[in-house]
């Protein structure tokens, strides 16, 4: 609303069919502060001085990516990662196959697709990253933008060491046999060592070699120097790769993006033809609907949901800011969220065909093993009233189903012989590290030309890791180099800072004990937190902006207005789901004491244990630390609106007393002046403000006014 005598003058790149729109009320509580008004990003006003002002992000320093592929590879690589390939798989393991998958999708429609799109469409209107995003729509919303970026700097610093793991294991792949294949012998006593022969070949290899890992979380031990090196290479690939910002980062996305993709592809067609394969996806797509009746199961969809598509880190609202104005976010949504979903299909069919696999491979050992018994058994003159009708003489050529069909009938009468059931081996589910590292590597081991696979599937976990890691980096460097000029000006030395700390901090993770300091900040420090962050961001757009306000944005950039379905689902459905989500995460912490697993040197086995009382610390500072910024910037905000609106009254009666003096025909020229000095005094933010500031009289208008005083 501007001042009586004033008009206002809109330039816009593009005509909207309607003629002129009217002027949206100011935010509530926000009237001094700056609004997302009409689509600021393509409208440019006219200032006090006479000049335009371009909208905001659109400097023309601001980076944009050099083709709308370059964009697609770098939004699904970000979504598509690790958690796709070992996290998806597990829980359609644990939960109802087929069954999980319909939840899955049900979730994703329903919430993930509106939340998805939403980030998406306010990183393109706003073209700032996320605490200019949130800070845009209101001063009170910046800390949102700032949680963020802990979130990101926390996940890049356990992520990058997962990476780092992937680099050890790629090296380790060029040899043959394997080196995780066979058991070592100790050659003090030419045995095998006894840590190995209690467990497995691929168990021993992860926790001795690579890791070697303490027996619990107390014992911190020495640096391993092979996986810091690891470390310091990992950290060089990023710095290296994002170090001119997308323009470097978008280049590595053309291999690190699409390659996954070959690798899933070349491990289905060749898992395909393993025996055992087809058990393994009867298993993975076998629906048990009785699961949807399981809060657990709901909550773990929901989660997967959220962190697939990588929403609340503030990197899908980086990647969308270099879009032109009226790229279509919405179509962009839908796509990266189906891409996203089938990459998760595929990541499943593999891992289902390859743990098939090696599950049969398991159930045929112990077949072979049970025979060999009974053999020495019947040598020994024992009755044979139970002697199978199957060959007895050729123990590995004996079938699976024979044998368990004889083993019901007679496998009582003889306590030494074992069941040997391929779904019991089946219902074995890893997740995490233990899949990709343990799990997978010994069904490679198995493979023809084992080396071969093996150094594919690394390179693949290398890629993934690399792309989400980009995307992780972005979240941070952004929004840091969008709020600060300082930092802005000098991108270069921002990231090469930020990955150098990064590496300094991630020593702790390259400890004896370093795993359990992964699991931990993998554990408390995102969930938690990103939930938060999204329940604010969901409740920022859908109430404290207004869904209508925001879909007539979305419009402007679109040429068209998005259904108004979303409206209902920003404010209600997505909203009321993440504060569930979050009530559900929230309670699950406070009746569940924290547990991390920890391997025993001595048995050769993983147990759980309860985490100290200092580490309890350390992870409650964790998800304070990254979720405190947002109810501190809404702090911050207040105080900061008080102390300008005290300067605001202190500069009124300084204009009053000297206004007081003047004759009475000028005092209504002079307060007239007023508003523009108050308005120049008052402290702006890098977005277009609302108010008069950016609008000045027209030259017809300031005639009208001269003839009227001269009438007067």
């Amino acid at each position: 609303n501007l001042p009586e005598g004033f008009r206002y003058e809109l330039l816009t790149e593009m005509n909207i069919p309607g003629g002129d729109r009217m002027e949206k009320p100011p935010l509530p509580g926000d009237e001094d502060g700056p609004g997302l008004e009409e689509s600021h990003s393509a409208l440019a006003l006219v200032s006090v001085d006479g000049t335009e002002s371009a909208g905001v992000g659109e400097g023309e320093d601001r980076p944009a990516w050099d083709s709308k592929l370059q964009y697609v590879l770098a939004q699904v690589g970000f979504s598509v990662g690790l958690g796709n390939v070992w996290r998806f798989p597990y829980l359609c393991h644990q939960n109802g196959g087929g069954a999980f998958m319909v939840l899955y999708v049900m979730l994703l429609v329903v919430v993930g697709v509106p939340l998805f799109f939403m980030e998406l469409a306010a990183g393109q209107s706003i073209r700032q990253g996320s605490i200019g995003v949130w800070k845009h729509i209101s001063p009170r919303l910046a800390g949102i933008g700032y949680s963020s970026c802990m979130v990101c700097f926390f996940v890049a610093l356990y992520y990058n060491v997962i990476i780092a793991w992937s680099l050890f294991y790629l090296g380790n792949s060029f040899q043959y046999p394997l080196p995780w294949q066979h058991c070592p012998v100790d050659l003090s006593s030419n045995q095998t060592v006894k840590e190995c022969a209690a467990s497995s070949p691929t168990s021993y290899f992860w926790f001795r070699k690579a890791l070697d890992i303490s027996d619990s979380i107390d014992q911190s031990g020495e640096f391993n120097p092979i996986i810091t090196g690891c470390l310091l290479a990992a950290w060089a690939i990023v710095c290296l790769a994002m170090i001119k910002g997308i323009k470097s980062s978008a280049k590595v996305m053309y291999f690190s993006s699409v390659f996954p993709y070959a690798v899933l592809f070349c491990f289905l067609v060749r898992g395909l033809m393993l025996d055992g394969a087809i058990d393994g996806i009867k298993y993975m797509f076998y629906p048990k609907i009785e699961i949807w009746g399981e809060v657990q199961v709901w909550r773990q969809a929901a989660t997967q949901v959220f962190f697939a598509l990588g929403l609340g880190y503030g990197s899908v609202i980086a990647y969308s800011s270099y879009n032109p104005i009226h790229n279509n976010c919405h179509r962009d949504a839908i796509m990266v969220s189906a891409i996203n979903f089938m990459t998760s299909v595929l990541a499943s069919l593999v891992v289902f065909v390859v743990l098939g696999f090696r599950a049969k491979n398991i159930a045929l050992e112990c077949v072979a093993a049970n025979v060999g018994r009974m053999v020495e058994m019947a040598a020994s003159g024992a009755s044979q009233d139970w002697w199978p009708g199957f060959n007895m003489s050729d123990p590995k050529s004996v079938d699976l189903q024979e044998y368990r069909q004889w083993y019901t009938q007679y496998g009582s009468m003889l306590p030494n012989i074992t069941d040997c059931d391929l779904e019991r081996e089946m219902n074995k589910g890893v997740e995490g590290t233990g899949l990709a590292f343990i799990a997978f590597t010994e069904a490679m081991a198995l493979f023809p030309a084992s080396p071969f696979w093996s150094a594919l599937f690394f390179l693949m976990l290398l890629n993934l890791g690399l792309s989400t890691m980009f995307g992780t980096m972005q979240g941070i460097l952004t929004p840091l180099m969008d709020n600060f000029r300082l930092l802005g000006r000098h991108k270069t030395m921002l990231t090469v800072f930020s990955c150098i700390l990064g590496f300094v901090i991630g020593l702790l993770f390259t400890q004896r004990s370093g795993n359990y300091f992964v699991t931990m900040f993998d554990d408390y420090s995102a969930t938690l937190p990103l939930i938060v962050v999204v329940v604010f961001e969901t409740f920022s757009v859908a109430w404290i902006y207004g869904a209508d306000r925001f879909l007539d944005d979305i419009a402007f950039m679109l040429h068209w207005r998005p259904p108004v379905v979303y409206k209902y689902m920003w404010k209600y459905v997505c909203l009321l789901s993440m504060v569930g989500l979050l009530t559900a995460s929230l309670l699950r912490m406070v009746f569940k004491w924290p547990t991390y697993t920890a391997w025993n040197r001595t048995t050769g086995s993983e147990a759980s244990l309860e985490y100290p009382g200092w580490a309890l610390v350390m992870l409650s500072m964790l998800i304070v630390a990254a979720s405190l910024p947002v109810p501190a910037g809404y702090l911050y905000s207040l105080l900061t609106r008080r102390r300008d609106q005290q300067e605001e009254v202190d500069v009124t009666e300084q204009h009053r007393e000297q206004y007081s003096k003047c004759s009475t025909s000028e005092p209504e020229h002079n307060n007239h002046h007023s508003l523009l000095v108050e308005d120049s005094n008052r402290p702006r933010s890098t977005f277009l403000p609302l108010g008069v500031d950016h609008y000045r009289p027209l030259p017809q208008q300031e005639d009208e006014d001269e003839e009227e005083d001269t009438e007067l």
